[in-house]
């Protein structure tokens, strides 16, 4: 399920999600989601060293410049994204686990 959210972004900020939405044919909230989903897997995975993510910045950054130099398919792409998020929840799921454990 989804809700909306009014999120108030600065201009320069704007500018490059507009840059990625015209680049890789995503909607603006779209790519918001996305970019969030890989900051937060990122940021669990520094917070919890042993916490193992099967995505890494690494990948993501590969996909980019295959998609970039078309090498990766519309559907390619779709799965790249589904996968971004699963790993994100995955990881967020870690962390309310890790966190409820220290609270207890």
């Amino acid at each position: 399920m989804q809700k909306r959210y009014q999120v108030l972004i600065p201009d320069w900020l704007e500018e490059y999600i507009q840059r990625g939405v015209k680049k890789f044919g995503l909607s603006f909230s779209e790519l918001i989601r996305l970019e969030i989903c890989l900051a937060v897997t990122t940021c669990i995975s520094e917070l919890y060293p042993d916490y193992k993510s099967a995505f890494s910045m690494k990948d993501f950054v590969e996909g980019i410049n295959r998609f970039e130099q078309a090498k990766m398919s519309r559907e390619d792409l779709e799965k790249a994204k589904s996968r971004i998020y699963f790993e994100a929840r995955k990881a967020i799921e870690y962390r309310f686990a890790k966190e409820k454990v220290t609270e207890e």
